[in-house]
């Protein structure tokens, strides 16, 4: 079995060493995975001990409990990183996956990271919007004939 943040042999041999404060995550791409794993594992309070300190005021314990108890987790996925163990600051671009009331939705973030006394911290992050769908093929108007060549005005074939 993997662990949860789909990196790691195991949950405890990968984030699990993370979230029981055994050891600190050396690069911010794994306290980002450590983060999610905390969701999924409803660690909430890990997740408050990871944020910068000067802004731990901004964390929501109770939205981040009802959020990690109402989700169904589905997977992590990193996008980008920028930023190394030897860096001061960092982000990572990831889309954490999950569902609520059986409708899967997807939470895309740019977040930042601060190195502070040899320790990564969250700082804070940016949504990122998913890219705009381009059309491939011209867009049919109502009364252009359908596009599976029935002879029928598109509304009143597969434009129904």
């Amino acid at each position: 079995m993997t662990c949860v943040c789909g990196l790691g042999p195991s949950t405890p041999e990968c984030c699990g060493r993370y979230l029981s404060g055994a050891e600190s995550p050396p690069t911010a791409e794994a306290l980002m995975r450590s983060r999610y794993a905390a969701y999924v594992e409803r660690q909430i309070e890990y997740l408050a001990t990871t944020h910068e300190p000067k802004k731990r005021h901004e964390v929501d314990s109770a939205g981040a409990t009802e959020w990690a108890e109402k989700a169904t987790w589905e997977g992590l996925e990193i996008h980008a990183t920028t930023g190394g163990a030897d860096d001061a600051e960092a982000t990572v671009e990831f889309t954490a996956k999950y569902a609520i009331g059986g409708r899967s939705l997807k939470h895309r973030e740019r977040a930042s990271f601060h190195k502070l006394e040899g320790r990564w911290y969250y700082h804070d992050g940016q949504m990122v919007k998913p890219p705009p769908v381009v059309r491939q093929e011209p867009k049919l108007g109502r009364n252009d004939p359908c596009h599976c060549a029935s002879g029928v005005k598109f509304k009143k074939c597969c434009g129904r």
